[in-house]
């Protein structure tokens, strides 16, 4: 293999080529530690939090402008999207999911997130060549396993209930 070849470090008797065990254990001893159980807390509680902003904007979409909850809803997912592409815009929400991780990666953010960021990327392309040809490039194939599945469940619907 290649790291037989590149690999000429001196292994703890005393030096020569150091062998694949070896070198996994000397990989493994300075890899950094992921802290899962804080990460994993880390992501509820943002995850909840996001959750208690958004059901506090249907409250006051509901009350405040007497919207039906399906109403207030839509307006709340067109709300959490403009946000969500505005904090992109403006390199917030990069250095959120750094420390968010999962926790902000709710379908609906980490959606509106990746369409931006790949217009944000792409944009010095031209409108053509780079934000169309490249805009849904991270989404594309969310939208894409997303209507074939809605397709072949539309016809699984149709065998069965006729």
């Amino acid at each position: 293999m290649m790291y037989n070849f590149f690999l000429f470090f001196h292994n703890n008797s005393g030096g020569g080529l150091m062998n694949k065990d070896e070198y996994q254990k000397l990989v493994k001893k300075h890899e950094p530690r992921e802290k899962k159980v804080e990460n994993v807390l880390y992501a509820f509680l943002v995850g909840g939090v996001i959750g208690f902003i958004v059901e506090g904007i249907i409250q006051v979409l509901m009350n405040v402008f007497l919207l039906s909850r399906v109403d207030a809803g839509v307006w709340t997912s067109l709300i959490v999207i403009f946000i969500s592409s505005l904090f992109t815009a403006l390199g917030f929400f990069d250095n959120w999911m750094e420390k968010a991780k999962a926790g902000l990666l709710l379908p609906t953010t980490g959606f509106a997130h990746s369409v931006t960021s790949s217009a944000l990327d792409y944009k010095k392309e031209g409108l053509i060549t780079g934000l169309g040809s490249n805009f849904f490039k991270l989404a594309g194939s969310v939208i894409l396993y997303g209507i074939l599945s809605g397709f072949i469940l539309a016809i699984v619907k149709v065998i069965i209930h006729g």
